[in-house]
């Protein structure tokens, strides 16, 4: 029966190897730089009117020159999509009946866009319009984009090198790979917040607005490993 290294044929895996199949464990650490692929930006549209269905008109009207012009780019913008709405009473602050005194209107639209050479003009124009906040750009990279994979098996090269490394110290070599995980996989370290800038409520700036000009952010990607080699027995 061929011996597996790590393994006995009475107990099956060993935990922690033996003194003539000794393991190394390593971390494989990779931080790379890349130039980011989309930007987000989030809008929110509002309206108030002494009336309900004023609210609701003056809301429709806007939230429709928004979506107008975000489509006007074309293949610039990879995602278009309409989040929370709402419209609310506001009460008068005095008096014990409730008398309504306006209504408010809210949209919230998200917008993913991919060509950053549309990306200032259309913050610009969005930030124009009236009662309307810009807010964002939040740089990133695409789910699936190769920078993840890039890091990955950066992280990957790293942990063999350093394995080599400590085996060579001992006049050994490796053997096997018995384990290789990422790091955190069992209990993922939770996502810092991003940061927001915004644009504030528009309608008074000047017509005819310049562009902004925006510089990309390079966003980092950092990947992590542990590795568990087999190692041959130390020449000590």
């Amino acid at each position: 029966m061929t011996n597996i290294p790590g393994h006995t044929a009475e107990s099956g895996p060993v935990p922690y190897g033996t003194p003539d199949e000794p393991r190394v464990a390593v971390r494989g650490e990779a931080s790379l730089e890349f130039d980011p692929e989309i930007a987000n930006i989030s809008v929110q549209v509002a309206s108030r009117g002494t009336g309900r269905r004023d609210a609701l008109k003056m809301l429709t009207r806007r939230n429709s020159e928004v979506l107008e012009l975000v489509k006007s780019y074309g293949e610039a913008v990879e995602k278009l999509s309409t989040g929370s709405f709402s419209v609310t009473p506001e009460l008068a602050e005095k008096g014990r009946r409730e008398r309504v005194r306006c209504y408010n209107g809210r949209v919230q639209i998200s917008v993913t866009v991919g060509d950053f050479t549309a990306l200032g003009e259309m913050t610009t124009r969005l930030a124009d319009l009236e009662m309307t906040r810009v807010s964002g750009p939040w740089w990133a990279l695409r789910p699936d984009s190769p920078a993840h994979r890039e890091a990955r098996q950066q992280a990957v090269r790293e942990a063999v090198t350093r394995a080599r490394e400590y085996a060579g110290a001992l006049g050994a070599d490796l053997v096997a790979l018995v384990e290789l995980a990422d790091q955190g996989a069992e209990s993922p370290a939770p996502q810092a917040p991003m940061g927001m800038r915004s644009a504030g409520f528009g309608g008074a700036a000047p017509e005819g607005a310049p562009a902004l000009d925006l510089e990309p952010r390079r966003q980092r990607v950092h990947a992590q490993v542990n590795a568990r080699f087999v190692m041959s027995r130390p020449a000590l």
